[in-house]
């Protein structure tokens, strides 16, 4: 029989799986926005070290879902009214700029196929968390295919951000108008009739309306 020791479970592993744990437990709205990320107990619930709690908290305080309170202590990130007219001001320069470049793409015309193929998964979506997670994922591909990698991690890094203002609003709510896929559709279309400014118009207005639902839901 070997003496040699087992081998320990790779740490990297582990954090990502703590990683996964807590995100999952933000967006399903076990820990709310304001709630305390207390390390002693999230390592007892995982059965992980306090140390791979730490890295993996200050992971999703990187990617802004969780920020530090008083004396560090970590909570999921809160937004106040004018932080979320700010974070879809932002993200509406992001997506316009996306836009406009896909436009000026000579891969346009696969573009609108896939943003297409994207509306009609919306389309079929049969709650609102699916509807949440397939949004997302529309406004991202936007951003993928405008080919500019910076303006796509600009864009993750809100994204975040966007996960925990729009969940905590949509507790108790209804499927939302602007996460459907006709609220989308004007999009595709102004981007295959290569119409910037069309784009840039329903843009605005689809993060404006977005803001001020999610705000008055708060």
């Amino acid at each position: 029989m070997s003496t040699d020791a087992l081998p320990s479970l790779d740490r990297t592993t582990l954090r990502e799986r703590a990683l996964v744990a807590l995100r999952s437990a933000i967006f399903s709205g076990q820990y709310a926005p304001g709630d305390h990320l207390g390390e002693v107990e999230i390592a007892a619930r995982l059965s992980i070290s306090r140390g791979t709690v730490r890295e993996a908290l200050r992971h999703l305080e990187q990617e802004g879902l969780v920020t530090a309170g008083l004396r560090g202590m970590l909570r999921v990130r809160t937004l106040s009214v004018d932080e979320v007219h700010e974070l879809y001001r932002v993200r509406g320069a992001l997506e316009t700029l996306a836009v406009a470049e896909l436009i000026a793409s000579p891969r346009r015309e696969e573009a609108v196929t896939a943003l297409d193929i994207a509306l009609v998964k919306l389309d079929a979506a049969v709650d609102l968390i699916e509807q949440i997670e397939l949004d997302l994922g529309f406004h991202a591909l936007l951003c993928e295919l405008s080919g500019n990698t910076i303006l796509l991690k600009s864009w993750r890094h809100l994204e975040g951000p966007t996960r925990v203002v729009v969940m905590s609003a949509a507790a108790g709510q209804d499927r939302e108008v602007t996460l459907s896929a006709d609220h989308h559709r004007p999009i595709v279309r102004a981007i295959e009739r290569g119409d910037a400014e069309a784009a840039r118009t329903v843009i605005d207005g689809h993060m404006r309306e977005a803001a001020e639902r999610l705000t008055a839901q708060l």
